[in-house]
C-alpha cells in the first residue's frame, strides 16, 4: 500500500477507549497477513448483523486507532482501515471498507468511506479505483 510521509497525530483517550482501539489495532495486525480474498471474506462476515456508522462514528475510530499505534499513524493504511473497521463494528458499527490503486503515479491504498466519502483522508483518495471492498449497504464487493 502507499506510503505517508508524515505521520498524523493522536488524540488523548481514555483508558477504556484506549483498550478497545489496541484490541482492533492487535486483530487488524493479523488479519492483513490474510491473503486478499480471505480478508475479504472475514470482514464481510465481521460486517454482518451491524448498522451504518455515521462519518462522525468512523472518524472517532479512525483516530482512536492512529492514537494507539505508530504504524496506522503513519505506514500503514492497511492495518489501519482494517482496524477502523474493526473498532466501529465493536460498537455495533460498519463503515465501508474498501482497497484501490491510482497509475499515475502507481500507488495501491486503503480507506475506509461512508456515504461515498473518505473518512480522515485527503482528497486524492478520489483518484484510486476501488478493486476490493466491504460495504455495509450490500454486505459484498463492488
Amino acid at each position: 500500500m502507499s506510503m505517508q510521509v508524515v505521520g498524523e497525530t493522536g488524540t488523548r483517550l481514555p483508558w477504556h477507549r484506549q483498550l478497545s482501539a489496541r484490541a482492533a489495532v492487535g486483530a487488524a495486525r493479523f488479519l492483513v497477513l490474510l491473503p486478499p480474498r480471505r480478508l475479504r471474506q472475514v470482514l464481510t462476515l465481521a460486517a454482518r448483523g451491524s448498522r451504518a456508522a455515521s462519518h462522525t462514528q468512523a472518524l472517532d475510530a479512525r483516530r482512536a486507532v492512529v492514537t494507539v499505534s505508530a504504524r496506522c499513524a503513519g505506514r500503514g493504511c492497511l492495518q489501519r482501515s482494517v482496524a477502523t473497521v474493526l473498532l466501529c463494528r465493536l460498537r455495533g458499527r460498519w463503515p465501508d471498507w474498501c482497497t484501490g490503486f491510482r497509475t499515475q503515479p502507481f500507488r495501491a491504498h486503503a480507506w475506509v468511506e461512508v456515504a461515498a466519502q473518505a473518512v480522515g483522508e485527503s482528497g486524492d483518495v478520489a483518484l484510486f479505483h476501488t478493486v476490493m471492498s466491504v460495504r455495509k449497504r450490500d454486505g459484498g464487493r463492488r
